[in-house]
């Protein structure tokens, strides 16, 4: 039994969790926002960087170009501001002691603290794979190397000639210093063995001198008794092929190392001097977005504003929804007898729940009265037969009557009657438990009506009523027929007895659709209108000062409804005082079989 005044853990009070779930929902809230905008900001600010990193390394790009092909920074200051314009970005060169060589901006403005990069392309090549800096030379330095106007066509005709001649796959690629070659389709330099004698393969006189003035100054790279130098290979052409000079020079370990040191020397006169690269943004903002202390304050604060503002809302809420709780609670727990109601103060869940209860008592207490009423009629019922029968045996024991046939007979008539009653409970009950078996099957309607009919033709024959059918032919039911028999009998013995002699008792049957109607209809002085919605009520009468000799049990109308509600059907009743009641049935209609039912 539910105590009085349970005490509920503050674990499990609903105000507890609804506080709970709702402060969770608000944390997770809050922090799934955070998280989100976090991790679009730090997108933002990774593609943001990306896009600078690509810019900044665009510039170092074209700085290191300028640089490879003018032997000073004379007029690089032009450059400097287009490129800051085009890339939304601060620019500035300076010499390796500090001197600022060129600075998109006003003059007099600090540097930033670090620089970004190193503008040499005699150690840092740009040119090669874009976006990346590799150690070694720049292909754009080309220096002495750089070929004449004429060279220049003499070396591109004859590749072109080369590629005709022999259907080269490859394509052709002007190097910076102006020569020709064939690429193959994997970005290799190619040369058709065919061409390796012309001019594809042969330094010009401009590389020639280049070359012997490279020969000169690698000299001390090789050993002193060894005669061959470097060989005028085209391979030592700035940007033709890389790795050939350390396989051509041949000699020790330490050669390929002396002999790209002596390039750079040869090449140094032509590059502007090492110089430092300085990038930042314009008006010196910073890139990305500030966590000040401020700002981390302001997060803070909001996110507790939030939860106190969650918590206020969830604490009214679950306030006002928790106290019709417990009065339904406390309403429930008196004792039944009292039938407790409960105020219905709101129009939300609530207030249709506590109306519900309200109604649910309402129904307890008509139900209670119901069943004191019944637990009294059944009562009265059963033991008028068995005064009866006690009586007539006490007075045959006592020796004051003989146990004549009459005696015998009128004692059986009241055990009949007690079983009939007995019959009727028991079915009734069977019903309310959902237990009442039925077997079902095809049967036609006039064979239904005519059974009901014979069985009580001689009492109607007794009060001198006349029995009618009248059924549509071809008429099928789906029903059980023992209990549907059952039930019109029960509806037959009401009519004969509310009919007058040389009344009139029909029975009919006819097809609505889908639907079989069965109707019983009497001459009677019919029911009046405040008493129709209680026929199909247990054990009530019409009239109450009849006897259960002349009015029945008060049963068998009940008991009609509950065999006909468990075939799926329905039945009403309809009167007008004066000119009898009609009962009608409305039951699934089956369809004929092709052959006649056994």
């Amino acid at each position: 039994m539910t105590p009085k005044n349970p005490h509920i853990p503050w674990r499990k009070s609903l105000l507890v969790r609804l506080l709970l779930t709702s402060m969770t929902i608000a944390v997770l809230s809050v922090g799934a926002t955070a998280w989100l905008a976090v991790q679009t900001t730090t997108r933002a600010i990774q593609d943001e960087r990306g896009q600078v990193l690509s810019d900044d390394t665009d510039i170092l790009r074209r700085l290191s170009g300028f640089a490879a092909t003018h032997a000073d920074w004379t007029g690089v200051q032009d450059s400097v501001r287009t490129l800051s314009r085009t890339m939304g970005r601060r620019i500035a060169l300076t010499t390796e002691t500090g001197r600022v060589i060129a600075d998109s901006a006003a003059p007099e403005t600090a540097l930033p603290a670090r620089a970004s990069a190193t503008v040499d392309p005699l150690t840092t090549d740009t040119y090669t794979e874009p976006g990346a800096q590799l150690t070694g030379l720049d292909p754009r330095v080309v220096g002495p190397y750089r070929l004449t106007a004429d060279e220049r066509e003499l070396v591109r005709a004859v590749a072109e000639k080369c590629m005709h001649r022999f259907e080269s796959d490859g394509s052709l690629r002007e190097l910076p210093s102006g020569r020709t070659v064939i690429v193959a389709d994997a970005g290799e330099v190619a040369r058709p063995l065919e061409c390796t004698a012309e001019v594809l393969d042969t330094p010009t006189p401009t590389e020639q001198k280049a070359l012997s003035a490279l020969n000169a100054l690698a000299g001390p790279c090789f050993d002193p008794g060894r005669d061959e130098g470097l060989q005028p290979w085209i391979d030592f052409v700035p940007g033709s092929s890389a790795g050939e000079p350390a396989r051509r020079a041949g000699g020790g370990q330490q050669e390929p190392t002396c002999v790209e040191n002596a390039r750079r020397t040869q090449l140094d006169p032509y590059v502007a001097p090492r110089a430092r690269l300085y990038l930042g943004n314009l008006g010196g903002q910073p890139a990305g977005f500030d966590l000040s202390p401020a700002n981390k304050t302001k997060i803070f604060g909001v996110t507790g504003l939030v939860l106190a503002v969650t918590v206020a809302m969830t604490t009214v809420v679950a306030i006002r929804l928790v106290r019709p709780l417990r009065a339904l609670t406390a309403a429930a727990q008196q004792p039944p007898q009292q039938h407790t109601r409960v105020a219905v103060t709101t129009k939300d869940e609530t207030g249709y729940l506590a109306a519900a209860f309200n109604d649910l008592t309402a129904r307890r207490e008509e139900l209670e009265a119901q069943r004191k009423a019944m637990v009294s009629d059944i009562a009265h019922e059963l033991r008028t037969p068995l005064t009866n029968i006690r009586g007539w045996l006490e007075v045959t024991r006592d020796g004051l009557l003989a146990p004549d046939p009459d005696l015998l007979a009128s004692l059986h008539d009241e055990a009949l009657l007690l079983q009939h009653i007995i019959d009727d409970l028991s079915d009734l009950a069977a019903a309310d438990a959902g237990t009442l078996t039925l077997h079902r099957r095809p049967m036609p309607a006039d064979e239904l009506l005519t059974q009901a009919v014979s069985a009580h033709s001689t009492r109607a024959e007794t009060a001198g009523i006349q029995l009618r059918t009248h059924t549509d032919p071809g008429l099928w039911l789906d029903a059980d027929p023992v209990r549907m028999r059952q039930a019109l009998g029960n509806l037959l013995s009401n009519a004969l007895r509310h009919a007058p002699a040389g009344g009139t008792v029909t029975l009919a049957a006819r097809q609505s659709g889908d639907l079989a109607v069965l109707t019983v209809r009497d001459t009677g002085n019919g029911i009046a209108p405040e008493e129709l919605p209680h026929v199909f009520e247990r054990f009530w009468r019409a009239d109450e000062s009849r006897s259960r000799h002349t009015g029945g049990s008060g049963l068998g109308l009940s008991i009609v409804r509950q065999f006909v509600e468990a075939h799926g059907g329905t039945i009403t009743a309809d009167s007008e005082p004066g000119s009898g009641a009609v009962f009608t049935i409305r039951l699934p209609r089956a369809r004929q079989p092709d052959s006649p039912a056994p």
